[in-house]
């Protein structure tokens, strides 16, 4: 497991990011996307149809993306983590602190998003803020409840994918670090290199 200074050994062309809801997993992937010339799919859009119903087409395009030559993505979703995971060639785990910096981010874009009522993905806002307390699945309450699942995960996956080089990055300040050091080395250095 690499940390945020250690260099990247090529040129990422399909990158997912790990984090708990909050940690910044879609600014990332989207940065990083932007960076290596990657394009960026949201998981969730994928996922999530009207009604937050799951789309029955998520897996087959899930598949379809993840076949393709370049791509970013969050690491979610039990039943795609695999699929992606067979494809990617870097991971990048946010394992930030959870009450000082994850589940602030995460209190203030869930209550901004709803007082804007933000649509999410396909026609979808979030709910009432007071479902916090009735809904075991809302989003604040599973990143309560999931927060130390990655922790466990990612040493997994990467036991069992060696292809996959994985960086863990600890705080906001390893982040632009990792992005401005490293990555930017790895795009600049290799920039032919596909």
């Amino acid at each position: 497991m690499l940390r945020h200074d250690d260099p990247l050994p090529r040129r990422p062309r399909r990158v997912l990011v790990a984090g708990v809801s909050g940690a910044g997993k879609t600014t990332l992937a989207r940065r990083v996307g932007s960076l290596v010339g990657a394009p960026h799919t949201e998981i969730d859009a994928l996922f999530h149809g009207p009604g937050w119903v799951p789309r029955t087409e998520f897996l087959d395009d899930v598949r379809a993306f993840a076949a393709q030559d370049a791509w970013t993505t969050e690491w979610q979703y039990s039943e795609a983590r695999p699929i992606l995971a067979a494809r990617a060639d870097l991971l990048v785990w946010l394992d930030l602190p959870f009450t000082t910096v994850t589940l602030p981010r995460l209190l203030r874009r869930t209550v901004g998003r709803r007082v804007r009522r933000e649509e999410l993905w396909n026609g979808n806002v979030e709910p009432p803020l007071w479902t916090v307390l009735t809904d075991r699945e809302h989003v604040v309450r599973w990143a309560v409840h999931t927060r130390g699942k990655l922790r466990v995960r990612v040493p997994q996956l990467e036991e069992h994918a060696p292809h996959l080089v994985v960086v863990r990055l600890r705080s906001p300040r390893e982040v632009t670090r990792w992005v401005d050091g490293p990555l930017r080395a790895a795009v600049g250095s290799r920039a032919g290199d596909h």
